[in-house]
């Protein structure tokens, strides 16, 4: 019985290795080379608040909010209100707090087979268009290419990628802002804060299998060797990018659904740009879409074809 799992062990590390290996190639070969951006002409634009078409912004253009959120969504009809209450909670009160501050949340539904939309246009006729916006995917694109459409229609001079499941306390990102502050002076104005679990290993390997551990391990070593150094949490989901960081980082970015994290990383280190990896609370959602080594996640033990079909 050992004898199998130390096998099965061996054989997922070596399909992390190889998928590793040629994320580590295209970012290399791609990281200055600006990829295909497929968009269907429904997703250029956004309903306002009255149900009326708008044309969505661009991120060439001049930002006109400090803060930006999107929210990739795939299927989160159930889990999506729970995260946008305690997100437009925490943002009303800090505009309340400081009236300069200005915030924009983006809600991109990429494919849903359910109401997700619908649930989160609920938000945008509450709060106004200014503040919350929907963008519907025609097809699913898988997370790491939602979070690209939220990005290149965003208006913030900073914009944070926040998952729908609310794994991530919200308040926590005034400890990415203070990550990212603490890298100043940025180089370009380019700088990212990575939200990492990588504090909560310890108490999640106790709870987990030897095999499960070994594939953590070993997922993480690859990680390292061949792709991105000195960075524990590649895939938290909860990440603030400058404006410039976010164009740069996203426009060569080529991978969009499992690991594009790493991918996004990579060409982040690639390009020179600093990164902060900051402690977040963090706490393991029931039905969580999340493919993570990171924290020893089943889902892709036990589903590994679901980064084609649902969102990471």
């Amino acid at each position: 019985m050992l004898s199998l799992v130390l096998q099965l062990a061996v054989l997922g590390v070596a399909l992390a290795a190889a998928a590793l290996i040629l994320i580590s190639f295209v970012a290399f070969i791609t990281a200055t080379k600006m990829p295909h951006l497929r968009q269907y002409e429904e997703e250029k634009f956004f309903l306002n608040a009255r149900g009326q078409k708008e044309t969505l912004p661009s991120i060439w253009d001049s930002p006109t909010k400090q803060l930006s959120v999107v929210v990739p969504s795939y299927n989160e009809e159930k889990r999506l209100p729970v995260m946008m209450d305690e997100a437009l909670g925490y943002l009303e009160e800090r505009q309340k707090q400081d009236p300069t501050f200005t915030y924009e949340v983006i809600v991109v539904d990429d494919g849903s087979k359910d109401q997700t939309s619908k649930v989160a246009f609920k938000y945008c006729q509450k709060y106004g268009s200014d503040k919350v916006r929907v963008i519907t995917l025609v097809k699913n694109r898988g997370k790491g290419g939602a979070i690209r459409m939220g990005i290149f229609s965003s208006r913030g001079e900073k914009i944070l990628m926040a998952d729908a499941d609310g794994a991530t306390k919200f308040p926590d990102v005034e400890k990415l802002e203070k990550g990212l502050n603490d890298l100043q002076p940025w180089p370009d104005q380019m700088a990212i804060a990575c939200g990492s679990r990588a504090h909560l290993e310890k108490e999640s390997i106790a709870q987990r299998s030897y095999f499960r551990t070994l594939l953590m391990y070993g997922f993480h070593f690859l990680v390292w060797f061949l792709c991105v150094k000195g960075i524990r949490d590649t895939q938290c989901g909860f990440k603030l990018l400058t404006r410039e960081a976010a164009s740069r980082t996203f426009s060569s970015l080529h991978i969009e659904r499992w690991a594009f994290d790493v991918e996004l990383l990579y060409i982040a280190q690639f390009f020179k740009i600093p990164i902060a990896e900051i402690a977040v609370n963090w706490t393991e959602i029931e039905g969580s879409h999340e493919q993570d080594f990171g924290l020893l996640s089943s889902s892709w033990l036990s589903k590994k074809d679901t980064a084609d079909k649902k969102m990471m």
